[in-house]
Formats: structure tokens, C-alpha cells, sequence
């Protein structure tokens, strides 16, 4: 039996959120939405718990060993509490909004829960909100996507932004226009994933040379690209190669002050993009803000639907802002006419109102926290 004190603890990973934080995230996540939907995002909101199948199809596929799984009492079926919402908008634009118009653009925004944390986030319970532009595998769709995500970021406050763009499929493709076997191209993508120099050096012939230049060109955007262009690359790989180029020149002339590098060798964390992958980070924050990129959306249709988005992950976010601001509290002594109230309310100000009366009203409002008191018909600063 748990002692008085056990009971206020949590399992690892979970942690209660107070206030003014708890405000200042849902007040976050609000203004997100709202850069959203200025951009033509209209909100879905899907439930935390499904059937695990559901939830494992398509791009929850990577996400079934972090899911926490319970029985469904009603239908006797095994459900999955979401670990990620990405596939649960594919799902809904797969039933649900199948006779829409293509390209949809989806917002969400809600609770997930994984089993285990990670190093960089170690919180297994966290807000994800997000976009989804799916039924369309034009360049722009990258563009729009991308540029969405940087102006949300920026639009809450959040500086000195760093985009990290990456080819999860780069290797395969190299791999297979090469005719490389298939324990050759595991060895040499996972090599370049964890950029394992030395692994590499035992890499022969072509692809061992390629793939030696490729961990040399993770990093700054323009040195990246030199290097990708001076490749000898089968088509197929070039093509991804040429397109990741289109994106950084666009980057450039309309967000010149993102600091954009290139991983090209990365898939962790992208396993189930088909292009262009991408993860935002600020400088000094523990943990990425959002990944993003494009993949196969309801894949498991005769004919799937391309799709680009991203999410964002406010445990990381929250880091990249200011201190939560202390609201503008108003101690209203006992007695006080309520019809007084209302306007200042109108103004910003928070009301809290004596329940019985105070010796001293203004040691009183200290004591709750509050800056302000109504006095006289006027509001006095608490020093």
C-alpha cells in the first residue's frame, strides 16, 4: 500500500503540468493552430485511443513497438492508445473525407503516449500538433509544408531556428541502381545513420566510395550540395538529389536567415518517408521541435495518396520560449460590488475575489500571488 508521499508520484516519463505553464502551452498550441488554419488547415481531431490495427497502418506501421496496447471490453478486440497522430489524419482522409477535394490540408493538434522516452525526449506523454497536405506530390507541396512549419515557430516566439533536410530513401536507391546486395546496403545505411566512419572504410568498390562521400557532405547546406552534385549517381538517386537542391535555392531567397543543413544518410525517426525528409531544431534546446517530410499516405488503397507534414512536439518546444509571463491578477477585497468587475476583466485583468473579509487587503493579495488591488474604484500596483 502506498504511503501518503508515494502517492503523488508518477511512472517515469509522465509529470504534471501546472500552472502558468499549463496555460502557456494550450495558449501555444492555439496560436499554432491558428497559423494553421490562416493557411487554409482546417482542424480534425481524432480520438486517443483505436483499434491497433488501424492505428498501425500506413505511417503508424514504425510506431507498433512504442504503443500501449488494452482490451477493448465492448468488442473484445485489441485497441492501441496513439503514439502519433500523422496516421490517424491519413485515416480519416482515406474514410471519412475520401470524396473531398484534392489536395487536403489538415491541422490537429492533441495528447500522445509512447511506452518508452528517449535520451533527447524522455517524456513518454507530450502534446503533438501538426499539418497533413495530402493528394498532392508536387515540389510546391515541400515548399508550403516546410515554410509552414517555420512560420508557426516563429509566430510563438521561438528563435534561432535550424533546419535539417535528409534522403531516407537516398541509399536504397544508390543501392539498388548499383545492384548492391541487400546486406551491403543495410550495412552501409546504417552505417551512414550513425556516421560510423570506421564501419565505412571496410565498405568496397563504388558504393563504399560514394557512401564515404556522402557522411562528408552531412552538414552546412551549400558544402552538402557540392559534394552531391560531383557524385556519379544512378538516375533515381540523382533526381532525389536534384530535387533536394530545388528546395534548399527556394529556402534561400525566401527564408534567408534559416540556417538550413543536409544530412543525406539519415532515416531514424523518418522510416516511413518516401522523399524529402526534414527536422527542425533551436539552438540550445535539448530535443527536435518537428519532423517532417513526404511519404505514402492510406498506401494500403489500390492507388495510396502522397502526402507531405509535419509535427511538432510542444515538451520540446515549450523549451525554445520564454519564461511563462505572470498574468495581471487583481485581488478584489470582500464586499467589493460585483458589477465593478466585468470591465476590468474587459482590460486584461484577471479578477480574484476575497471570500470573507482582510485585515489587510494588500499583505492579503500578496499572499495569493496577485499584483494588483482594487481599491477606491482604482487598480493599485502591489510592490
Amino acid at each position: 500500500m502506498l504511503e501518503p508521499n508515494d502517492k503523488a508520484l508518477l511512472p517515469e516519463g509522465l509529470h504534471d503540468t501546472l500552472a502558468n505553464d499549463a496555460e502557456y502551452e494550450a495558449v501555444t498550441v492555439n496560436r499554432l493552430l491558428d497559423s494553421f488554419a490562416a493557411q487554409g488547415y482546417a482542424r480534425v481531431e481524432p480520438p486517443l485511443v483505436e483499434f491497433e490495427e488501424s492505428l498501425l497502418s500506413g505511417p503508424g506501421a514504425a510506431q507498433s513497438r512504442h504503443m500501449f496496447r488494452v482490451m477493448d471490453p465492448a468488442s473484445q478486440r485489441m485497441m492501441g492508445v496513439r503514439t502519433d497522430i500523422t496516421g490517424q489524419v491519413a485515416r480519416i482522409a482515406r474514410t471519412r473525407l475520401k470524396n473531398s477535394p484534392r489536395p487536403l490540408r489538415l491541422s490537429y493538434a492533441g495528447q500522445v503516449l509512447r511506452i518508452k522516452g528517449t535520451m533527447l525526449r524522455p517524456e513518454r506523454q507530450f502534446v503533438q500538433t501538426g499539418v497533413e497536405l495530402i493528394g498532392s506530390d508536387s515540389f510546391q507541396a515541400y515548399v508550403e509544408v516546410i515554410l509552414l512549419a517555420h512560420d508557426a515557430l516563429t509566430s510563438v516566439g521561438v528563435g534561432d531556428l535550424s533546419l535539417d533536410l535528409s534522403l531516407p530513401l537516398l541509399v536504397p536507391a544508390i543501392c539498388d541502381g548499383l545492384a548492391i546486395d541487400e546486406e551491403t546496403t543495410r550495412i552501409v545505411r546504417e552505417a551512414l545513420n550513425a556516421r560510423d566512419v570506421g564501419e565505412l572504410e571496410n565498405v568496397e568498390g563504388a558504393i563504399g566510395e560514394i557512401a564515404r562521400q556522402l557522411l562528408s557532405a552531412a552538414g552546412r547546406a551549400d558544402k552538402a550540395l557540392d559534394i552531391l552534385d560531383g557524385l556519379k549517381l544512378p538516375e533515381q538517386a540523382r533526381n532525389m538529389c536534384d530535387e533536394l537542391a530545388q528546395v534548399v535555392s527556394i529556402l534561400a531567397d525566401v527564408a534567408p536567415g534559416l540556417h538550413v543543413t543536409v544530412d543525406p544518410g539519415e532515416y531514424q525517426g523518418l522510416e516511413f518517408q518516401t522523399g524529402i525528409g526534414f527536422t527542425y531544431f533551436a539552438k540550445g534546446v535539448r530535443g527536435e521541435l518537428g519532423r517532417g517530410g513526404r511519404y505514402e499516405a492510406n498506401a494500403e488503397m489500390d492507388q495510396g495518396e502522397a502526402a507531405t507534414g509535419f509535427s511538432l512536439y510542444l515538451d520540446s518546444l515549450m523549451r525554445a520560449l520564454p519564461e511563462a509571463p505572470a498574468p495581471e491578477t487583481i485581488y478584489v477585497p470582500f464586499g467589493t460590488d460585483l458589477a465593478e468587475l466585468p470591465p476590468l476583466r474587459e482590460q486584461g485583468y484577471r479578477t480574484v475575489q476575497g471570500l470573507e473579509p482582510a485585515n489587510d487587503a494588500g499583505a492579503e493579495a500578496r499572499r495569493l500571488g496577485c499584483r494588483h488591488l482594487w481599491q477606491n474604484g482604482k487598480i493599485s500596483p502591489l510592490g
